[in-house]
């Protein structure tokens, strides 16, 4: 699966021009139910608002892609708040910019320009984190050597899980996959060939932008 990056903590911004009021929010969905569910609690809380268009970008790489005008006219609200989206590579993100009218018209590209800039807004509001999928490669060494290799861990900031104390001792480090190669290397270097490696699947892990 491919490295990603999505919302960890929502965001949310407002933005007034020509008396239309814009509040824009996005959040992190897995799925399009969850979207969904989203977008129907926006109607829900801005009831008397005249338009919520929104959009999505789900799954790992982003194939999932809806937009929707809600009303207005068409590829003047959805596309632009996908296309804010899309610019910072996020997926399994939905944004929802609901529209306050305030009397005047703003024409297709005033409309255009208003929803995407409310939606970047409110994308520079959110927390955003970077989903990896590390390598778990085991480095079991004898207790002589593990001062020196834990003193490398935390040198090269490495992300690590809980030891395993026996009659070695197991180091489970979690890597991205272009660092493995370079971390063995390292390792065999500083133990003089005495570190044993064992790659134990993968798991998730995050790192915050």
């Amino acid at each position: 699966m491919e490295n990603f990056t999505t919302i960890e903590k929502a965001g949310e911004a407002e933005y007034e021009i020509q008396r239309s009021r814009f509040i824009a929010q996005p959040v992190h969905a897995a799925t399009a139910d969850e979207a969904r569910a989203f977008l129907v609690s926006c109607k829900k809380k801005y009831y008397d608002a005249r338009h919520n268009p929104s959009a999505w970008v789900l799954g790992a790489a982003g194939a999932r892609q809806k937009s929707n005008d809600d009303g207005e006219p068409g590829g003047t609200a959805g596309n632009p708040i996908l296309e804010a989206i899309k610019k910072r590579g996020l997926v399994d993100t939905v944004c929802v910019v609901t529209r306050y009218f305030g009397g005047i018209k703003l024409g297709a590209g005033g409309l255009i320009r208003a929803y995407g800039h409310a939606a970047h807004l409110a994308l520079d509001s959110a927390v955003l984190v970077r989903c990896l999928h590390l390598v778990r490669l085991a480095v079991t060494i004898d207790y002589t050597l593990l001062s020196l290799v834990e003193n490398f861990v935390r040198q090269e900031n490495l992300r690590t899980e809980d030891a395993v104390y026996e009659e070695n001792v197991t180091l489970l480090l979690l890597l991205e996959e272009e660092q493995q190669g370079s971390v063995e290397e390292k390792l065999t270097e500083l133990t003089a060939g005495r570190a044993v490696f064992e790659k134990r699947g993968r798991v998730w892990g995050k790192a915050p932008l």
